[in-house]
Order: C-alpha cells, then structure tokens, then sequence
C-alpha cells in the first residue's frame, strides 16, 4: 500500500522560501542598513550666519614628505659593569634608576679568600725580610774575616821578602786570603738573593691588595644605573655584566634607512626626530652611519644624536624623518573640517551663500590639514564651533 505525502509539509516549505525571498530582497535594498545618511538629509546651503571670527580661508602650502624610519632611543654611552675576580656576591647597593658618580660602591663581593691571600702575602714580606737581615749580618762578618786576612797576607809577604818567614807561612796567609775573599762574594750573593726575595714577596702583597680591591665593585663613570642582571649570592665572574649604566644626557636614536635615502643622511646632516610617547619633535644630528647595508632588508644603520629632555630613556620608540622633497597643496585648519556620518565636509562661501562641500582629507600638520580634493584654495570657510568649549 503506497504512502501518501502530507501536504502541510511541502505548504510549509513553500511559506518559508518565500519568507527567505522576502527577507533577501529587502537586505540587498539597504532595509536593514541602519547609520546611513539619506541623500536628501544634507541640504546643499546653509542659513547660519557667521561671525567674522569665525571666518578663515583655504590656503595653498608648500609640505613636505617626509620619509619615517623606526628607531630606537640609546645611550650614547652605556657602561656594562662586571668583576675582575670570581666570587660570590654578598651585596648590591644600587638599583634600576640609582644616580650613581664615579667612585660610588655599587657591588660588594666574599673577600675573605683574598683577605687571606693577602695576610699570607704580609706575612711573607716580613719572612723575607728577616733573611735579608740574615744577609747583612753573614755579608758584615765576611767582610771583616776579609779585612783580617788580606792584613796578615800582606804581612806575611812583607816577612818573607825579608826571610823572616817560611813559605809555609805565605801559602797559609795566601790560602785564608782567597777563602775570605771567597766568602765575601758567596754573602754578596746571598744578599742579592734576600733583596730579590724581598722585591718578589712585596708584589706579591700589592697583588693581593689589587686582588682584594676588586672585590668592591665601583662606578667607572657618573651615570644611572639601567639594568640590574644579578643579585646578593650569585657568582660573579670575569666578562658577566652584573650591571649596566648610561651617561647621562648622551642620547641618540638608531634608526634603519633604506638605501636609496642614505645620501640624505650623512655624518653631521641635521634631522628630525619625533618621540610619539612624548609628542614631541627633537631636533637631531647625524653623528654615525654604520658603513654596511643590511642584504635582507636593504637600509643602513644611522645614529643621530638628540637633546635630553624630561621624560626621555634608553630603549623608547622614535621616528626618524627624512625629508623626501616638497609639494603644494590646499590646506584649511583643523577645526574647519565638519563630519557627518561617513563623510567629511567645510562650510565654504560660494556667490554670497555658505554652502556644503564635501572634501577629502590628507594627512594632518601642525593643526592643519591637507585637503586633497574638493576645494582649489583661497576659499573663504568656516571654523567649526566646538560645544565643549
């Protein structure tokens, strides 16, 4: 027995399609669409009067492009401090934003080691010196076994040439004379040895007096102290930057500049540098271009130098602006500038009457803006009234 189909089913789909239908043909005709402005909402002329303070007109300026490379603030100089010596870090007496001069303890290190070192090293010296006492003495008492033998040598020989002694009696005198002269220059000998060792244990002490020295850490230069990378009981050593300090006042930023610019960018050329955290615009001299193109992106590293102002620190964003040439174009103040929804718009005089002209703008300048097109310049417009004033 074979089913028959329901008819409710196919009426409903039928219903829904054309609900669909509907719905579709009313989105594509902007029915939904809400926010937009009704061509016939903006009227072409306007009434108000204006007050002649109010009153400005379009101008016709020279700008200039400007090419902007990313940059960097730096310290022009920047100090990484580190030990001479391995050891254990006991204190660290500054931190991040610490004004230091030079001479100021920074880091104290374990100098017991070297405290030893240098006890050993004193105690040394003395033990040198007492030999070098010994020297003396021995040299002393050979000299006068000297004296003694060269008087009774010549003596001797004084006798014998008169055959009032054997020549037994001389070789005897003569052979205490060499023995005597003998032990002179072996206590001689001696002494420059215990003089030698007294200069060798001396610096050994000043070694380690140098060594214990460096145990207390010191700023090499005025400046603040930037980075702090190590803290009390870390182990310090040769080479590992435990701190780093800036000059202060000595900024610069460094920028990358594409190749093609690099002839407007040489050693001692006067730029602008624009600090987007502070607003501001320095005033920059290009002290360093790095003699060598990046080959992947093409630029060149440039180092312009600028002033220290309030609010300036190492590692802070700025753009350096090239200037790439100039053209005119039509300008108005910024306040003349009217936006309904999406469009934008000035308030021009046209045959005695304020009319609506619909522009569009460009970049923005010292409170200006670039009209590019919709007014040809030398209009007379009107500054809007800002409501919050």
């Amino acid at each position: 027995m074979r089913n028959k189909p329901k008819k409710p089913y196919r009426l409903v789909s039928l219903i829904s399609g054309a609900v669909i239908l509907v719905a579709l043909i009313l989105y594509m005709g902007g029915f939904f669409r809400t926010g937009l402005i009704e061509p016939e909402s903006l009227d072409t002329a306007d009434t108000e009067e204006i007050s002649p303070e109010r009153v400005a007109y379009a101008a016709k300026e020279n700008i200039t492009e400007w090419y902007q490379a990313v940059g960097t603030v730096h310290s022009r100089t920047e100090t990484h401090i580190s030990a001479q010596i391995t050891g254990r870090i006991l204190k660290i007496s500054v931190r991040p934003g610490t004004k230091v001069k030079k001479g100021d303890p920074l880091i104290y290190l374990d100098n017991r080691e070297f405290q030893a070192r240098l006890d050993q090293a004193r105690h040394g010296v003395r033990a040198a010196r007492a030999k070098k006492e010994q020297s003396e003495q021995a040299l002393i008492a050979a000299q006068a076994v000297y004296r003694q033998a060269d008087a009774t040598y010549n003596r001797i020989k004084t006798y014998f040439s008169q055959e009032a002694a054997t020549m037994k009696d001389l070789e005897q005198a003569e052979a205490s004379y060499r023995q005597a002269k003998a032990g002179v220059e072996q206590a001689r000998k001696g002494m420059v040895t215990a003089e030698a060792g007294v200069r060798q244990a001396e610096k050994v002490v000043e070694e380690a007096r140098v060594a214990l020295g460096y145990t207390n850490i010191t700023a090499t230069e005025s400046g603040e102290v930037a980075k702090r990378m190590a803290e009390p009981g870390d182990l310090a050593w040769p080479g590992k930057s435990l701190l780093v300090l800036h000059a202060p006042g000595a900024l610069r930023l460094e920028a990358h500049v594409r190749e093609g610019l690099i002839k407007n960018v040489l050693p001692g050329s006067k730029l602008r540098v624009a600090i987007n955290a502070l607003d501001i615009t320095l005033d920059g001299t290009v002290e360093e271009v790095i003699p060598s193109a990046d080959p992947l992106s093409r630029t060149f590293l440039v180092k312009v130098g600028i002033p220290a102002v309030t609010g300036l620190y190492p590692g802070m964003f700025g753009r350096l602006l090239v200037s790439l040439g100039e053209y005119q174009a039509v300008v108005v103040p910024e306040n003349a500038i009217y936006r309904t929804g999406q469009m934008e718009l000035v308030k021009a005089e046209k045959d005695g009457r304020w009319c609506n002209c619909f522009v569009k703008t460009g970049k923005r300048i010292d409170g200006k803006v670039e009209i590019l097109s919709g007014l040809s310049g030398d209009e007379k417009i009107a500054l809007r009234i800002d409501h919050n004033e």
